[in-house]
């Protein structure tokens, strides 16, 4: 019971959401680059404006935020920010008005 409690402290969500403009086609190529580097480097469309990805630790959401702080395009509007899994456990999800199903949580395995 402790370890998991811990792990849910420890384990984190780094969340990116996003405005670019898409009036020229230079635009629409930077925004589909930034997409293209976000899901590389493991991300998730979570909304069609933001992306997620789930870190084990602290210091792995870290390495995450600053590559898609180095990923940004010169225009737009970018929020980066990282909440514990606690945290994202929290959230409710609905489907219209309907509250979505809740997600199934990984099995987590510890080697010590």
């Amino acid at each position: 019971m402790y370890s998991s409690r811990f792990n849910a402290y420890r384990n984190m969500w780094v969340m990116v959401l996003f405005d670019l403009p898409t009036e020229t086609k230079k635009e629409r190529r930077d925004a589909a680059l930034f997409r293209k580097k976000l899901i590389d480097d493991g991300f998730i469309m979570f909304q069609f404006s933001i992306y997620m990805r789930f870190c084990q630790s602290v210091e792995n959401a870290e390495v995450h935020t600053k590559r898609a702080k180095n990923a940004l395009p010169e225009k737009g509007k970018v929020g980066i920010f990282a909440i514990t899994d606690k945290q994202f456990g929290k959230m409710e999800i609905f489907h219209g008005a309907k509250k979505a199903p809740e997600r199934e949580l990984p099995q987590q395995l510890e080697l010590f």
